[in-house]
């Protein structure tokens, strides 16, 4: 399997924390020096090891912002 690379450009909020320290973050992320991302997924305390996620471009994350937004969250209780 080939390096990722990565930088963290931004963090923006931990969402939750598993019981074996890795927290579920949202951050900007340049992946492979390539423009940066809205990124959510799990990382370790050192930001060294990541589980799958999710990257969003600048439209998709105004889209889920929007959505977000005009959603009932009662719906997820």
């Amino acid at each position: 399997m080939p390096d990722i690379k990565f930088e963290i450009i931004k963090h923006v909020a931990v969402l939750s924390e598993g019981t074996k320290g890795w927290k579920k973050e949202v951050n900007i992320v340049s992946w492979n020096g390539r423009k940066p991302k809205l990124d959510i997924r799990d990382w370790d305390e050192n930001h060294e090891k990541m589980g799958k996620g999710i990257t969003l471009n600048r439209e998709e994350a105004l889209l889920l912002l929007k959505s977000l937004s005009e959603m009932d969250l009662d719906t997820l209780d």
